[in-house]
């Protein structure tokens, strides 16, 4: 009876497994699809050495804010390790929004960088975003997204690689008023 238990148990663990792998391999490919029906973007799957992909970053803040998000990286095409990005931030803000967010790396340089371990945006690198009439911008003072007046298609500047990497962001939801500086850093795990 003990063995048949256990052995019940090893199968729920497993189903659950299965199902949590199966869902999240789900998530991350719709966000890549997501951001590959982008025209913008497009190109860069096609001429990058590989990326990292974070489905869904939550930020939140009231004068003192921090965001949170899991990735992958990818390199020809399949997974090679995963990623976290974490960011800290203080001065004028107030709410919560959640976004996805690809950054491309153009050449193995870049990509060794990225995977060192502890990565983090110089103050000139940005974001752009491919959502109509928002604009991203990301450095060592972090990735702070807001409303533009740019065109309606999304693109906001001419999109290219910056040190190496290029940066997109797609807006899912929640409403944020902010004047902050903060860091966002990513650290890396191979698999």
């Amino acid at each position: 009876m003990r063995h048949i238990l256990m052995a019940f148990l090893l199968a729920l663990v497993l189903c659950v497994s299965t199902a949590d792998l199966a869902k999240a391999t789900d998530e991350y490919t719709s966000t890549i699809d997501i951001f590959r029906n982008s025209p913008v973007v497009t190109r860069f799957f096609n001429d990058s050495y590989g990326y990292a992909v974070f489905p869904i970053i939550g930020k939140a803040g009231f004068v003192v804010g921090g965001s949170y998000g899991r990735g992958r990286v990818y390199q020809d095409g399949r997974v090679t390790g995963s990623s976290t990005v974490i960011e800290g931030s203080i001065g004028f803000q107030a709410g919560g929004k959640a976004f996805s967010e690809i950054i491309f790396f153009l050449d193995k340089r870049a990509y060794d960088e990225f995977t060192s371990g502890n990565f983090e945006f110089d103050a000139t690198a940005q974001a752009i975003a491919i959502t109509a009439g928002a604009e991203a911008k990301a450095g060592t003072s972090g990735l702070s997204a807001g409303a533009s007046s740019g065109p309606r298609t999304g693109v906001q500047a001419e999109t290219r690689y910056f040190k190496g990497t290029a940066s997109f962001v797609h807006a899912q939801g929640g409403l944020m008023y902010e004047f902050s500086i903060g860091g966002q850093k990513f650290t890396f795990s191979p698999m």
